[in-house]
């Protein structure tokens, strides 16, 4: 997906999310919930290193659209039928952590972001998902996207 996709889709989700009036956290609050998420997207992560694919699909919502690639996988089960292969095997192909997560006031929607590791341990992209708190106060992922990194030249 192209960078003017990608913003435009941010931009739609902003516009689009229901509007809720809610105070501003105080910065305990928000530390609070910056370390859930981070807490949860690393969850997450591990469900690729551990080869659990149950554990990662326990994560991704039902109406989930995951892009990259530049034909988005739209729903829950095509999230799934698609990253089934990359559990396959003994060794994860690539590896993620959250290096950086942001949280609405509301404490209902949030971003992590962060590097994408290949087999290696060479950063080979960047994540971006949008994780929204379901009633129940688990969250599950709606919106990941993947961006490579570009290439250092051999610096």
């Amino acid at each position: 997906m192209t960078p003017g996709r990608w913003m435009k889709w941010m931009c739609l989700l902003v516009l689009f999310y229901p509007a809720r009036a809610h105070a501003a956290p105080d910065d305990d609050s928000g530390e609070r919930l910056r370390a859930e998420v981070t807490a949860v997207e690393t969850a997450f992560a591990d469900t690729m290193a551990r080869r659990d694919f149950k554990g990662f699909a326990s994560f991704v919502a039902e109406d989930a659209i995951f892009m990259g690639g530049g034909n988005p996988l739209r729903g829950k089960a095509a999230v799934l039928a698609h990253w089934k292969k990359f559990f396959e095997g003994a060794q994860a192909p690539f590896s993620w952590k959250p290096d950086y997560v942001e949280v609405l006031p509301s404490g209902d929607l949030a971003q992590s972001n962060g590097p994408v590791f290949g087999p290696d341990g060479a950063i080979t992209a960047r994540f971006h998902s949008t994780w929204r708190k379901r009633s129940d106060g688990r969250w599950e992922i709606v919106f990941d996207n993947g961006c490579p990194v570009a290439s250092s030249g051999g610096r």
